[in-house]
């Protein structure tokens, strides 16, 4: 009896396992596909408060290559690519690229608004109080779309990245041919 007991645990414990692995695959390969469905797209409009009050549509940049970054204040490896994004700013800036931030923590605008300062961001900050986190499919931070000037999403990148890697995606952005 008691052998019996341990052989349908064991048993409970496969399929257990078996199940969760199943989920968790096709849960991954849904997700990667889903990012992989936005490359060649139109980016999804949106308006967005900024941090002077003004409504901010990604289409106002139309006609313009946009690097558009999800972050948040508590997020590391946005605080290294933030600086960076603002240099590149300031150089490609002539050429027509925009930097636009999303902010979709929990922070208060004047915590935000602060910690931009600090890291000495000039370029638009939005506060993401109306979903666009979700309707860009942002699961974890940074995540960085790279917007061509027709509308259409060149690129999107997970996480950190060097900084070449950053500025080979807005060359592509931009219309460049490398």
């Amino acid at each position: 009896m008691r052998l019996a007991s341990i052989v349908v645990l064991a048993i409970a414990i496969t399929l257990s396992a078996v199940l969760v692995a199943r989920f968790r695959s096709s849960h991954r390969a849904s997700g990667a596909s889903a990012s992989l469905n936005f490359n060649g797209q139109i980016a999804l409009d949106f308006g967005l408060e900024s941090l002077d009050g003004r409504t901010v549509h990604l289409s106002d940049f139309r006609g313009k290559a946009v690097l558009l970054n999800f972050w948040a204040t508590w997020c590391q490896p946005c605080k290294i690519e933030m600086p960076w994004f603002e240099q590149l700013q300031k150089q490609y800036g002539p050429e027509g690229l925009q930097v636009v931030g999303i902010a979709v923590d929990d922070a208060d605008e004047e915590d935000i608004s602060k910690f931009a300062k600090t890291l000495g961001v000039d370029y638009p900050i939005l506060l993401d109080k109306e979903g666009v986190r979700e309707a860009y499919r942002v699961q974890f931070l940074p995540v960085t779309f790279y917007v061509g000037r027709d509308g259409r999403v060149v690129d999107k990148v997970f996480g950190l990245k060097g900084r070449d890697e950053i500025e080979g995606n807005i060359k592509k952005a931009l219309g460049r041919n490398q």
